[in-house]
């Protein structure tokens, strides 16, 4: 399904969250052997939430506890949403259809072969969307430079990832995310695994967010 382009984002009418409630963010090695744990360089090496925003990261804080959810719910009718501000952004981004999942070993049967497959750099030819209803985890992102960025998700962080980004995702040490997954029509969860430069959706990521050379990295900073 390689044919499929990407959709045109549709902007939310809710202002996306204040810099200082964004999640921490910072750069990771190209390989790890923990995917749990942090992964820091050192020294550590943070990356701002205008970096986040040049590669198409959109974030929002919630209230998740205020309202209550199920630990599992595959689908789970986002018109039920109780919360004033989720209807909104569902309303003003088109989320039609979500589910509700809880991503431990008690609740994801083969828990340590579906991080591992989870963990596996990829893409996918739709808008990602997770509402993080409690625990924690990592998404990692490929920057402008393709150098990863680990970002610590935690409960009431809501962040989109735009169609065609380089991405993987796991729990974090403590092994539980209970999470919310929002999307547009009828769902496709496929993954497209790395290399996928020819695929459609990335080539219309790239276009949107080009890639930074180290040619040009030079000549702004001249």
């Amino acid at each position: 399904n390689c044919q499929k382009t990407m959709t045109d984002s549709k902007t939310s009418g809710l202002p996306e969250a204040d810099p200082s409630d964004w999640p921490e963010a910072w750069l990771i090695p190209d390989e790890v052997e923990d995917q749990y744990a942090l992964n820091k360089l050192e020294p550590n090496v943070p990356v701002s939430v205008e970096d986040l925003k040049k590669i198409g990261i959109s974030y929002w804080k919630m209230d998740a506890e205020s309202y209550e959810y199920p630990t599992k719910s595959v689908p789970w009718d986002p018109k039920d949403a109780m919360d004033p501000k989720l209807n909104q952004l569902r309303d003003d981004r088109g989320y039609s259809y979500a589910d509700i999942i809880t991503v431990h070993p008690d609740h994801l049967p083969d828990f340590e072969n579906k991080l591992k497959a989870f963990f596996e750099e990829h893409i996918h030819d739709a808008e990602e969307i997770r509402y993080i209803l409690g625990g924690s985890g990592f998404f990692d992102v490929r920057d402008q430079e393709d150098k990863w960025v680990r970002v610590h998700i935690k409960k009431g962080d809501l962040m989109t990832l735009p169609e065609g980004i380089y991405h993987r995702f796991t729990c974090d040490d403590k092994h539980l995310i209970h999470a919310m997954r929002l999307f547009k029509g009828v769902p496709v969860w496929t993954p497209f695994n790395r290399p996928c430069d020819d695929h459609e959706s990335r080539k219309k990521y790239v276009e949107s967010f080009p890639p930074v050379t180290e040619g040009k990295q030079l000549q702004e900073a001249a």
